[in-house]
């Protein structure tokens, strides 16, 4: 079909120069012919727009489609729903974030081609700021339990010669780490709220949540991530006056510190408001394996 309006063009033009030579054959006043002319110019115009405007050409008789159709065609590239890794996490992830590697290893084959599978999704200029972060966050999160399975059994990520910085991931044409994807991408987007979202394996990270995020349900996800996180007296020991907090606090404190202290942060999430005035010290990390 694309290439009938072309023809059909062609056909009018070639119909509209034998017009012409017609009426300049024909004994005419100067002024018909050239009411002649523009009508046959307006003609060709019209029709351009009328094709253009139906996605068939463009000016250069180019196959382009309608406005509307190239941003739906666009948006559709970059949808991608991560139904394999939620399934996943449904069924090898508790509700408390414990973690069966023993079952991601029964299913490796599966979360493998999960991970291929993100290659033909990357997001770019046309992605939604929604869509980027939950990417980047499942990408994350599903490549540190590759990363665990590597070296399965093992009592701590940090078991792992400098875990962070190894690239066993390529994602288009560029291989990854996690600490690029951390650093680079996910705290370069200002969201302080990833930091209870990607997971480090570990008994003192926040919990594996077992659902995949998306574009959908990232704003309600990543709110309930920080709430769980802060109520979590394993994590964090909060009163009006005093904090015992996760050295995720410390080791990224400007990232809480965007848009106000880091009590104005704490106090937009926590169940129990706390003082300016509050004294903070931080617990000891344990690097214990989720599981």
């Amino acid at each position: 079909m694309k290439h009938i309006a072309p023809i059909v063009l062609i056909a009018f033009v070639m119909s509209c120069g034998s017009r012409k030579q017609a009426v300049a054959n024909t004994p005419k006043e100067a002024s018909e012919i050239n009411i002649t002319k523009d009508t046959i110019t307006k003609d060709v115009q019209t029709i351009k727009e009328t094709v253009v405007v139906s996605g068939s050409i463009n000016a250069e008789n180019e196959a382009i489609s309608p406005p509307e159709k190239q941003e739906n065609l666009e948006a559709s590239l970059y949808i991608f729903n991560h139904s394999s890794w939620n399934n996943l996490l449904q069924q090898l992830v508790s509700e408390t974030g414990d973690v069966d590697y023993n079952g991601f290893k029964q299913r490796r084959s599966t979360l493998s081609n999960y991970i291929s599978s993100l290659s033909d999704h990357i997001p770019n200029g046309a992605s939604s700021r929604a869509y980027t972060l939950a990417y980047w966050i499942n990408a994350y999160n599903a490549m540190t339990i590759d990363l665990i399975l590597r070296h399965y059994p093992i009592q701590s990520i940090k078991d792992i010669e400098k875990p962070w910085d190894q690239r066993h991931w390529k994602l288009g044409e560029k291989w990854y780490n996690l600490n690029e994807i951390e650093h680079q991408i996910l705290r370069k987007m200002d969201e302080p709220r990833i930091h209870f979202a990607i997971v480090c394996a570990s008994f003192s990270c926040p919990k594996l949540v077992n659902s995949a995020y998306t574009t959908d349900n990232l704003e309600l996800e990543l709110t309930r991530a920080t709430e769980d996180f802060l109520s979590d007296t394993s994590k964090n020991n909060i009163t009006e006056n005093q904090l015992e907090l996760s050295k995720i606090f410390q080791w990224f404190a400007k990232d809480f510190k965007q848009d106000g202290s880091l009590i104005d942060f704490l106090n937009q999430y926590s169940k129990i408001k706390i003082s300016e005035k509050a004294k903070k010290r931080f617990k000891p990390y344990n690097w214990d394996l989720n599981e």
